[in-house]
């Protein structure tokens, strides 16, 4: 079992002044919403910026992780959204 807050320690660990928001959607520690802002994603597409997570995620991916729903912006793309 793994919670929101260890994958969210995990992302910001693995991509520091990141913004990082976990959030478990189901209440049972293995369906997940993650949104990450950072400059790490610059210039990737987003299968890129997805396997960059699933990177650092590793073997939960599949196991302790069943779901994973993945936003993963540049700080300015998150910047538009506001």
């Amino acid at each position: 079992m793994i919670s929101a807050q260890k994958i969210q320690s995990l992302v910001e660990t693995a991509f520091p002044g990141s913004q990082v928001e976990a959030e478990d959607t189901t209440g049972t520690n293995d369906h997940f919403q993650l949104t990450v802002v950072s400059s790490s994603f610059q210039g990737k597409g987003m299968v890129e910026r997805h396997r960059m997570i699933y990177g650092v995620l590793g073997a939960a991916i599949g196991g302790a992780i069943h779901a994973l729903s993945l936003k993963t912006l540049t700080p300015e793309e998150a910047g538009k959204l506001s």
